[in-house]
């Protein structure tokens, strides 16, 4: 078990990015103080090796042993690509420091996948309400900490705000939008590459659900009706998916887990599999998670924990031997308690586990930097 996962806002993340016209920033005298109490210049230049690509960013190990997050968010996504960065390589980059992972997504950034044709007065709009969305974002964040329930109403917000700037932007979205004919639509399920033949009165239904569905989505109108339509062709088309892609039986399942579990176990395991895959298949969501439960909590009790050793070799930072003391005594009292009804203790020992541990989290943070200039083999790269 791990320290639950805070939920963040990643609506950027879903957005492709355009070309970025932006000028060099100069660096500058200006000093912050980072999470980790090193002192940053705010365009000073930082040079270290890569340690992982995601695309639209890098985790960099800096020469000076600190470890940063390079967003690329002002580069255009083929500078990128013509880059090709990879992990090992040396790279120098210059730009300024922020708070949050939030913070990259600026207006600036949002604004270059706009339509073209989005008006002065409806670009102000959308800048008003995505001002107010990174606002309620970072209120969520602070609150994520005290009341999961406040910041859950925080992020309903968000959600409005996002749903009222797409009405803005819908309608250039759908004058641009050039969907596929249903002819290369269903081609790009691999039917026939699996031998999977659809049969010609279902096929001619679906094209003519098809049409209809691209008709009413490209006008923007009847949503309701459009959704009707997409549900109608999936319902046709889902004997097919089940076909392209089989639910896993149990005997496949359990082969993967190479568990050694008595037999009478295996056959009650096997009926609750089974009745949860049915329940799933029948859209019976309380059930399905009712069985699902039922079922991975009887599988837990024939998984080996993980020894305190293998637990904290997933963290990349070394813990003193007196607090390493205090984990390994808290670890074993979690695996000593039944899970079945000392929950909260359990929950209590985690926390106290963490307690110890979030000096360290704090200590080895990354420092985010916004990147706004590149060197790579000696060769200079800006925002263009």
């Amino acid at each position: 078990m791990k320290k639950p996962f805070k939920k963040t806002w990643m609506m950027a993340s879903a957005l492709t990015l355009g070309l970025a016209v932006l000028t060099p920033l100069q660096a500058g005298a200006t000093s912050v103080q980072t999470p980790n109490n090193a002192t940053v210049q705010m365009e000073q230049q930082i040079t270290g090796t890569i340690t992982d690509n995601y695309g639209d960013g890098i985790n960099l190990k800096g020469k000076d042993g600190k470890n940063y997050f390079i967003s690329f968010y002002k580069f255009s996504k083929e500078q990128l690509e013509k880059l090709n960065l990879t992990e090992g390589q040396e790279i120098s980059v210059e730009g300024s420091i922020v708070n949050s992972y939030s913070d990259f997504y600026t207006f600036e950034v949002y604004k270059r996948d706009l339509p073209k044709e989005v008006t002065a007065e409806e670009l102000a709009k959308l800048e008003k309400l995505f001002n107010e969305m990174k606002r309620l974002e970072k209120e969520a964040s602070v609150l994520e900490d005290t009341s999961i329930e406040a910041a859950e109403k925080k992020y309903d917000e968000i959600a409005k705000i996002y749903e009222d700037m797409y009405k803005i932007t819908k309608p250039y979205i759908l004058a641009s939008w050039e969907p596929q004919s249903f002819d290369e639509y269903l081609q790009d399920f691999g039917f026939s590459e699996n031998n999977i033949v659809i049969d010609t009165e279902d096929k001619k239904q679906l094209k003519v659900i098809y049409d209809e569905w691209v008709k009413l989505a490209k006008a923007g109108i009847e949503e309701d009706k459009a959704d009707e339509k997409y549900e109608a062709f999936y319902t046709i088309l889902q004997p097919y998916l089940d076909k392209l892609y089989p639910p896993q039986t149990f005997e496949e399942y359990m082969a993967d887990t190479e568990l050694s579990i008595p037999a009478e176990t295996l056959a009650k395991l096997k009926t609750i599999y089974d009745d949860a895959q049915r329940a799933e298949k029948d859209k019976n969501d309380e059930l399905s998670e009712k069985l699902w439960t039922e079922f991975y909590s009887m599988m837990d009790d024939f998984y080996t924990p993980q020894t305190f050793e293998e637990y904290m070799a997933d963290f990349a930072f070394e813990v003193s031997e007196a607090d390493k003391k205090q984990l390994k005594a808290l670890y074993e009292e979690i695996l000593a308690f039944d899970k079945k009804v000392e929950q909260e203790k359990i929950d209590a020992k985690w926390d106290a586990f963490y307690t110890i541990l979030d000096p360290y989290f704090k200590a080895n943070k990354e420092i985010l930097i916004s990147a706004s200039k590149l060197t790579l083999n000696g060769q200079v790269y800006l925002p263009q």
